[in-house]
C-alpha cells in the first residue's frame, strides 16, 4: 500500500473520530450550530471513504480499455465530495429554520465548547498534512480532501465563537444565526471543490508559468531541430501529458530524429515527475514559423 492510500485510510480514522467528538458537543449543549458542524463532519468521512476509492481506482496500471490510465478517478471523488457538501448545507439550512421557530436554552454549554474545540484541532491537524501531501504526491483527491477539512476548520472556530456569545449574551437566536452562516459557507466550499474538479476532467493543461518554462526546455535541448509548435499539455491527476511537433530538417535520418526525440523526452520528464511525453516528428517543409525556433 503507499502512501497517498495510507493518507485516505488515515482521513477516514480521523473523520470518524471528529464526528463522534462533534456529536457529543451537541448532545451535551443542544445547540444547532453545533449540531451544523456535526452534520459537515458526516460529509468529512463520506467523502474520505470517496478519496480511498479513487486513489484505488487511479493507481490501477493502464488496460486496453483504458491505455491513458485511470488517474481521472481522483477528479470524480473531488466532484462527489462537492455534491455531498451541497447536500449538508441545505441540511443544515433546514435545522437552522427549525431553531429560529422555536429557539431552545443550552445545556452545558461550556463543556460542549471544549469538546468541540477538541475536534477543531484534530481536524487542523490532519488537513495540514493532506494538504502538504497532496501536493507532494500530486494528488487531487488529498488535496480536495484537505482543502475541506480546512474550511471545515474555519467553520467550526465561527461556530465555537458564535455559541459563546449565545452563552454569555442570553440571545438564543443567535444560535440558528450562526447555523445558518455556516451551511452558506459550506456551499461556497462546495462550489469551489466542484468547479476545480470539472477543470481536472475537462483536460485543463498546465498554468501558463509552467508551460512557458517547458517551452524554454524544449528550446534549449533540441538541438539539430528547426522548431517546435503546437506545445500542448492536459493533467489527469498526478500525470501531465505533453506533446508537440518537432521540425527537422528534411534530410535528418531516422535514427537523427530520434536522438533528438530521446533527449527531449529525458528533459521534459525529469522537469516534469509523472509526465507522458508524445512527439510528432515533421519535415522542414512543415515549418510554421510561429513555433519554438530551435535554429
Amino acid at each position: 500500500m503507499i502512501i497517498t492510500q495510507k493518507l485516505a485510510l488515515g482521513s477516514v480514522a480521523v473523520s470518524l473520530a471528529v464526528l463522534g467528538v462533534k456529536f457529543y458537543a451537541w448532545q451535551v449543549t443542544g445547540s444547532v450550530a453545533l449540531l451544523s458542524d456535526a452534520l459537515e463532519s458526516i460529509i468529512n468521512v463520506a467523502t474520505a471513504l470517496a478519496a480511498v476509492w479513487a486513489l484505488h481506482v487511479s493507481l490501477q496500471p493502464a488496460d486496453a480499455r483504458h491505455p491513458y490510465g485511470h488517474t481521472k478517478a481522483e477528479y470524480l471523488s473531488a466532484v462527489l465530495e462537492g455534491v455531498l457538501v451541497v447536500g449538508a448545507a441545505l441540511a443544515i439550512l433546514r435545522e437552522a429554520y427549525l431553531a429560529f421557530a422555536s429557539p431552545q436554552p443550552l445545556d452545558t454549554p461550556w463543556l460542549g465548547l471544549a469538546v468541540g474545540a477538541t475536534g477543531s484541532a484534530l481536524n487542523g491537524a490532519w488537513a495540514a498534512v493532506l494538504r502538504r501531501q497532496g501536493r507532494k504526491h500530486r494528488s487531487p483527491a488529498l488535496l480536495a480532501d484537505g482543502r475541506h477539512l480546512e474550511a471545515d476548520v474555519v467553520t467550526s472556530v465561527g461556530v465555537l465563537v458564535g455559541v459563546g456569545l449565545v452563552v454569555l449574551t442570553g440571545k438564543l437566536a443567535l444560535d440558528p444565526a450562526i447555523a445558518a452562516l455556516v451551511a452558506l459557507n459550506v456551499l461556497w466550499t462546495g462550489w469551489g471543490l466542484m468547479k476545480e474538479s470539472v477543470n481536472g476532467l475537462l483536460d485543463e493543461g498546465l498554468p501558463d508559468d509552467e508551460l512557458a518554462q517547458l517551452k524554454g526546455l524544449i528550446a534549449a535541448n533540441a538541438e539539430g531541430a528547426i522548431e517546435a509548435h503546437d506545445v500542448k499539455t492536459r493533467c489527469a491527476g498526478k500525470l501531465t501529458f505533453i506533446e508537440f511537433h518537432l521540425v527537422v530538417a528534411g534530410d535528418a535520418t531516422v535514427t537523427q530524429a530520434h536522438d533528438i526525440c530521446d533527449r527531449l523526452e529525458r528533459v521534459l520528464k525529469a522537469a516534469v515527475p509523472d509526465s507522458a511525453v508524445t512527439i510528432h516528428v515533421e519535415p522542414e517543409d512543415k515549418r510554421e514559423h510561429q513555433g519554438i525556433v530551435v535554429l
